[in-house]
């Protein structure tokens, strides 16, 4: 048997090579990157179809998207009736709150301010929507109660009711056109 400990040929240039394979691969990621920037508007945005990136900023907009909805910003698109979702809306602005809270201290000042001004301004419209679903449905009840049948539905909706306030599942419907859930 040979007792000789094998030998290890080191290639006196490896440190030369690996850091030549390094160069390469950095070259290709901004090439790589420099190409995805490019596919981006000028502003930066994504195209058609293509997803934005998954950050802080994206976080932030996704749950105020969900809350403005949730306070009409969209219309039913068969009644052409603002959709109103308080309690939906309100859980967004909440969860947007503990965002805020939670990560005090550890947002970039650009980050914190903006999530200060959604949030201020998805309060205020909450504020100014909730007291106008309470000012019509207390119109509601001086005409005559809220107007649900005991089968929960009341009559046909006036034209002039422009709200619909409602969330998932089952709701009923009152003599002004409020779509309000069980």
């Amino acid at each position: 048997m040979n007792d000789e400990a094998p030998k290890l040929h080191i290639d006196s240039d490896w440190k030369a090579q690996a850091q030549a394979e390094k160069d390469r691969l950095a070259q290709k990621e901004s090439a790589r990157s420099a190409q995805a920037g490019s596919q981006h508007g000028a502003q930066g945005q994504p195209e058609e179809g293509e997803l934005p990136p998954a950050d802080f900023r994206a976080l932030v907009a996704t749950l105020a998207s969900q809350a403005m909805m949730g306070l009409g910003a969209s219309a039913d698109p068969q009644t052409g009736r603002a959709m109103i979702d308080i309690i939906g809306a309100q859980f967004a602005i909440d969860l947007l709150g503990v965002i805020e809270t939670k990560t005090k201290g550890n947002l970039t000042a650009e980050e914190a301010a903006e999530l200060t001004e959604i949030l201020a301004q998805l309060r205020a419209r909450f504020v100014q929507i909730a007291k106008l679903v309470a000012a019509q449905m207390q119109r509601e009840m001086t005409m005559g109660g809220a107007g649900l049948t005991a089968a929960g539905l009341g009559g046909a909706a006036p034209a002039e009711s422009p709200l619909s306030f409602g969330g998932a599942g089952a709701s009923h419907t009152t003599k002004s056109g409020l779509i309000v859930p069980d």
